[in-house]
């Protein structure tokens, strides 16, 4: 669905592999993306064999044995190892997610490949550039915008119902897992704001509490911000957090088509 995919002209070299340790009782074999800019001509993959007998049970935990273990020099991202910082997001077996989350048992193939996250500049090894990603971000300004002032000793109140409006918005955790899984974004991610950031925007203009939604709108309304959406439906698909980013996309049009009138 969304396999890597290397950068034009670029080749794969030869990789190291990294035999199990002698009496291994469950070798899994993993098969890792390496590039570091200041050494490497070309990317390569190494492969490396885990004794799962003595390893946790997430594809995170392969990959912390690894770098404790085995080869120090693997470089990636994580913080929190419970699918809430998004920071492990990865291409794993050919999907997008998050490698504290996603099971080695669940891997279909037998030598589990793991890659950055694709169509993103690599920073070094399975660490993306994600730069361009926050500034689309910062762009929607992803706070409570208001014009009412309300009294120094009050909170600005939400019904129950208003509330539950947040509900599958509110727990994206920019992990770009979804975003890089769309072909749309990576076509034109210089101009499309891609499924995570859309849905971020949409979570504001459905807060019942904030008061800029027109704004909102107009910043959106634009041929590529918005209208590079084909509901591919490859966002929702990879989404760890199981959310639903095409339907806040769908939403986010379908206000656009009543305050035109149509």
């Amino acid at each position: 669905m969304a396999e890597f995919t290397l950068p034009k002209n670029s080749k794969i070299g030869k990789g190291k592999h990294f035999p199990a340790p002698a009496g291994a009782k469950n070798p899994r074999t993993f098969k890792v993306y390496r590039w570091n800019p200041d050494d490497d001509a070309n990317p390569r993959v190494d492969t490396y064999e885990v004794d799962l007998a003595a390893c946790g049970p997430m594809v995170l935990d392969a990959l912390i044995k690894i770098k404790n273990e085995i080869d120090p020099t693997l470089t990636f991202r994580r913080s929190c190892r419970e699918g809430i910082c998004g920071s492990c997001a990865m291409n794993i077996d050919g999907t997008n997610t998050l490698a504290c989350t996603k099971a080695i048992d669940d891997c279909g193939k037998k030598d589990v490949p793991i890659y950055p996250l694709p169509h993103m500049a690599v920073v070094k090894d399975l660490v993306p550039d994600m730069t361009h990603f926050y500034a689309q971000y910062a762009s929607i300004k992803p706070w409570l915008r208001t014009q009412s002032t309300v009294s120094p000793d009050r909170e600005r109140l939400q019904s129950p119902e208003d509330r539950k409006k947040l509900d599958g918005l509110y727990e994206c955790i920019l992990c770009a897992c979804c975003s890089t899984a769309c072909p749309s974004y990576w076509w034109n991610g210089d101009k499309y704001l891609g499924p995570a950031i859309l849905l971020q925007a949409y979570r504001w203009i459905a807060d019942s509490r904030d008061e800029d939604t027109g704004e909102r709108l107009d910043d959106l309304e634009d041929p590529f911000r918005l209208y590079r959406c084909h509901t591919i439906m490859n966002c929702t698909r990879t989404c760890p957090k199981g959310l639903n980013p095409a339907k806040a996309i769908a939403e986010i049009k379908k206000l656009m088509v009543q305050r035109r009138g149509i």
